[in-house]
């Protein structure tokens, strides 16, 4: 029985890459590899390497993220907000008591 075509086979799942992968890893011959499962050997490198650099991401201490610095801006403007909201509820209490209310110093 031949071998499939690469159009009878399909796209190949992450599941059988990585499986395809494991066994470039355990050392089978890239080429040989390649001929069994219609693959152009350079996509089975290019498979190798995003394992592994996948594999070394997950072996770092912390991940960065690229949302940390959007999260940590965010929790700044959250910060002058509440600050904001807290001193307009001051004056609006002092205005119902009827209490003077702060001058503000020009910014100049």
């Amino acid at each position: 029985m031949p071998p499939k075509s690469r159009s009878e086979r399909g796209r190949f799942s992450a599941k059988r890459k990585r499986e395809t992968v494991l066994r470039l890893l355990r050392g089978e011959a890239l080429d040989e590899l390649s001929r069994e499962l219609g693959v152009n050997a350079s996509t089975l490198a290019r498979w190798r390497e995003a394992f592994l650099e996948s594999g070394l991401a997950g072996l770092k201490t912390k991940q960065t993220d690229q949302r940390d610095d959007q999260i940590a801006n965010l929790q700044r403007k959250i910060g002058a907000i509440t600050m904001e909201n807290d001193l307009l509820y001051e004056k609006i209490h002092k205005m119902e008591e009827g209490l003077p209310l702060d001058r503000r110093r020009s910014k100049k």
